[in-house]
């Protein structure tokens, strides 16, 4: 069956079928007529049945070499398309692109590189999974995860785009109530508001100078989803701890407050991975090269897009 697949073979029949010579197909195809003749001897072979007939003067089809002229033409044109497909898209970005990422950095930094992206390229499309919970790339066929904080599974290729700071932050009113001078110490006495979703985060290392304190919070209001935490948040529920992304503006416009802020959390990362391949296709590459683009503007404070 392997043999049957062997698509020179068929180029080399198809091509003496569409010539009506031996000589002239070899001369089409850049190789000796003994080659030609040879592996066109030994598809007839493969195959059971003459194909072609053959005389000092000329070359004709039997009914079987029609038959299977007219199949070999498509199977031919099919795989050149399939080539195309593949090879074209190593270079240029086609297709669909499949992504997921945390639903906050999503809304916030995904979404606009997307727009950025399908502008770029607008052969492209986008299927977009903004969640909190870590989807498996293989078993969902995922191009493309942005991971942020820190990386738990080392079966997949990464790329580090970029860095964050945990901020703690409160309401305007809910900052109002704390005690003067609190600090990290005290933390464990104070409200927080928790996000379900984030792993391994019981304790929490405030470090200040050479100071460091480990402590657990005290949740009031455990939430699903990151924005929803946020919303508690500014609903003056009480603390929370936010990636600087999802913080800045509200800090700026007032509607947070910093708490700790001469204290420091563990910085986390942002990570592009993707499923242990050995070729990255170029949608990938390109919407990579954009986010990792727009996650150094953000660092630099200037507009994302």
């Amino acid at each position: 069956m392997a043999e049957l697949l062997n698509l020179n073979r068929l180029a080399y029949f198809t091509t003496v079928m569409e010539t009506g010579s031996f000589t002239t197909a070899a001369d089409r195809l850049g190789v000796a007529k003994a080659v030609v003749s040879h592996q066109i001897g030994k598809l007839e072979e493969e195959l059971g049945a003459t194909l072609l007939r053959r005389t000092t003067r000329r070359v004709t089809p039997t009914e079987e070499g029609r038959l299977f002229y007219d199949r070999a033409v498509i199977i031919l044109r099919e795989a050149e398309a399939a080539y195309g497909e593949i090879s074209q898209g190593a270079i240029e970005p086609v297709g669909m692109l499949r992504l997921t990422a945390p639903l906050d950095y999503g809304t916030r930094m995904v979404a606009p590189v997307m727009a950025a992206y399908l502008k770029a390229y607008p052969q492209m499309r986008v299927e977009a999974i903004f969640d909190d919970a870590v989807s498996n790339l293989v078993d969902e066929q995922i191009d493309l995860g942005i991971r942020v904080g820190w990386l738990t599974d080392s079966s997949n290729q990464a790329r580090r785009l970029g860095t964050i700071r945990q901020i703690v932050v409160a309401s305007p009113a809910f900052a109002a109530g704390l005690p003067r001078n609190v600090d990290p110490g005290q933390a464990r006495a104070l409200a927080w508001v928790g996000n379900s979703q984030l792993r391994g985060i019981g304790q929490w290392l405030f470090s200040r100078n050479d100071e460091t304190v480990l402590t657990e919070l005290n949740p009031v209001v455990v939430c699903d989803k990151s924005p929803a935490a946020y919303a508690c948040v500014l609903a003056g529920i009480g603390l929370g701890i936010f990636p600087d992304y999802a913080v800045d503006e509200d800090i700026a416009a007032g509607r947070l407050v910093r708490i700790f802020a001469d204290w420091t959390l563990p910085t986390g990362g942002i990570h592009a991975v993707f499923p242990p391949a050995r070729f990255r296709p170029a949608k990938v590459r390109a919407f990579v090269d954009l986010l990792a683009a727009a996650e150094k503007r953000r660092s630099r404070g200037i507009a994302v897009v």
